[in-house]
């Protein structure tokens, strides 16, 4: 298999994993995902790099929070429509 071919593959796993997790998978959405689930999974594997990248660039851990508060509400915003369409 080529490099191009899995990484079509992946992004149409990306796709859906952003549909399912949010209930939209616009380009936007989906690089906001790819993101926090590259530095959610990064936090939790190698906690120490993740503290030097955010001591390194304080600003861009700001955003990273913003990120990761916006995934976390659109989520339960989902998560909520789901409940009261079921």
């Amino acid at each position: 298999m080529s490099l191009e071919t899995l990484q079509e593959q992946v992004d149409g796993l990306m796709e859906k994993y952003t549909e399912l997790l949010l209930g939209d998978s616009s380009p936007e959405l989906k690089e906001k995902v790819k993101l926090w689930a590259m530095y959610t999974h990064l936090s939790k594997t190698m906690p120490p790099l993740a503290k030097h990248w955010n001591q390194t660039y304080p600003d861009a851990k700001d955003e990273m929070k913003e990120l990761i508060s916006e995934i976390r509400k659109l989520n339960e915003e989902h998560r909520k429509s789901q409940d009261t369409n079921d």
